[in-house]
């Protein structure tokens, strides 16, 4: 009697949104993938956080931290609110494999001890319409966020910056009181000059009660794209 092959397991991805705690230094919502109905890093790294932010599913779905072409890449899923090479993680390759996204060659420099995950085989379609709808997901938002979310998809190509002879190296949100001069939630866009890796200027406005935070986006835009950027930012590197 012929022996009958069992089919591989076809694993179900969804992306859920956290906001991180007050004081993480990442204040965009971690996206925490969910597998099968589970949480896989609460079982692989409960004390961790996830190194995929909200921030990189602002621009285009394919450019996202997980998404998978037929190239096999790295990808860090975890970190300790730290630096993974300091403080170690969890990683994954993902690649794309005809109908399939495949997670393999696991790494946990977090805790060597614990058991890595299965490969784990995704149906393309679907793993793609989760990363889809993680993007359009703006429900864990409060005003700050919505607020740094439209200035970055503002500045999002680049353009205006590199005009001045500029790079825009991250838009952030910040909803603590902090640094000490923060006296309410704000909004900080970091640019550098192009020929420079250690030279950083910032941008920045705090997001009031006083307005809706999509009308305080629109000004604070409008108001930088007028003139050169460094003109109204502050020196915060070198």
């Amino acid at each position: 009697m012929a022996l009958q092959r069992t089919k591989p397991h076809i694993s179900t991805l969804s992306l859920r949104h956290v906001l991180p705690e007050p004081l993480a230094l990442e204040q965009w919502a971690e996206i925490r993938p969910v597998i099968d109905g589970r949480d896989l890093l609460a079982a692989i790294h409960p004390d961790g956080v996830s190194s995929c932010s909200y921030y990189g599913w602002i621009g285009a779905v394919e450019d996202c931290p997980l998404a998978a072409t037929p190239e096999a890449r790295q990808v860090e899923l975890s970190n300790n609110d730290c630096d993974t090479g300091c403080c170690g993680g969890v990683f994954v390759t993902v690649r794309r494999d005809g109908p399939f996204v495949l997670w393999t060659g696991w790494k946990n420099t977090n805790d060597i001890r614990v058991p890595y995950p299965p490969e784990l085989r995704f149906d393309a379609a679907q793993y793609d319409a989760a990363l889809t709808a993680a993007a359009d997901d703006v429900s864990w938002e409060d005003p700050v966020h919505t607020a740094a979310r439209l200035v970055a998809r503002a500045l999002g190509d680049g353009e205006w910056f590199e005009r001045w002879g500029y790079r825009l190296a991250m838009v952030r949100p910040y909803r603590r009181e902090f640094p000490a001069d923060r006296e309410s939630p704000s909004v900080s866009v970091l640019f550098r000059p192009i020929d420079s890796r250690c030279t950083y200027y910032s941008l920045g406005f705090a997001v009031t009660g006083d307005e809706a935070a999509e009308d305080q986006a629109r000004q604070f835009v409008t108001r930088i794209l007028a003139d050169d950027p460094r003109k109204s930012a502050r020196l915060c590197g070198t």
